[in-house]
């Protein structure tokens, strides 16, 4: 099967992570999706960032829970400790109306491990809704155990993993999720994939960024890879 190419935080090898220029960047390589991450601000809007803090992406300091999105709008985004004046971070509303008429799909992670952001998945699934996007998005979570309520929503969900599971496919059926998301370095086990898509569970892996392990995961059949060297893996899959 020809794997999906999954653009991580954006095209984030070619600009910053989990900006509307890495969402834009990833559009234009001609990416099949794209992985963001969404967290909330303590007057309940989805911000798209990795961290907790906003103290390594952007110009302010402190818990991204604890700010209002009017202390939040005005930081700027550091890249590698330079300021860059034209980028903040985006709100997952903004995202959508990027994204939505390129025809990506997008994969969103619930930031809600650390912390536990109580009704975050139902406000980004109406997000989602509105944005008429609902056929092209899956959820992922590495908190399996608030994760499980998300099934009432109505879109697939993906379990965010780093070490391996036993018997994942009987895990990820009786959870109900339409996908697996694991370290790509614990799919090395014999019969995996067949395993899970015996069980009708997709598998995208992440972050996968060296060339010999795309070409492995090219190899696997993956149904997704999920990198920031998104040129390099079109270039890998497609041939030129």
């Amino acid at each position: 099967m020809t794997s999906k190419i999954w653009a991580h935080r954006g095209a984030s090898a070619e600009a910053s992570e989990n900006t509307m220029a890495a969402f834009r960047r990833a559009i234009e390589l001609g990416a099949d999706g794209i992985e963001l991450d969404v967290q909330r601000s303590a007057d309940g809007r989805l911000v798209v960032i990795h961290d907790e803090t906003v103290d390594r992406t952007t110009t302010g300091s402190g818990r991204l829970v604890e700010m209002t999105w009017e202390q939040i709008e005005p930081l700027r985004i550091v890249d590698d400790g330079r300021e860059l004046p034209d980028e903040r971070l985006p709100l997952l509303e903004e995202v959508l109306e990027l994204v939505a008429p390129a025809g990506l799909e997008l994969n969103i992670e619930l930031k809600d491990g650390l912390e536990p952001y109580p009704g975050m998945d139902a406000q980004v699934v109406q997000a989602v809704r509105v944005a008429r996007m609902t056929d092209r998005v899956i959820l992922s979570s590495f908190n399996h155990v608030q994760f499980h309520g998300s099934r009432a929503l109505g879109l697939p969900l993906g379990l965010l993993y780093v070490e391996p599971l036993w018997a994942v496919e009987d895990y990820a059926a009786r959870f109900g999720a339409a996908a697996v998301h694991p370290d790509f370095r614990t799919l090395a086990e014999p019969g995996l994939l067949e395993r899970l898509r015996a069980e009708a569970i997709a598998v995208n892996a992440w972050t996968v960024n060296e060339r010999a392990d795309i070409e492995a995961m090219l190899a696997l059949g993956v149904d997704g890879i999920i990198t920031d060297e998104v040129a390099l893996a079109l270039e890998l899959r497609d041939g030129h």
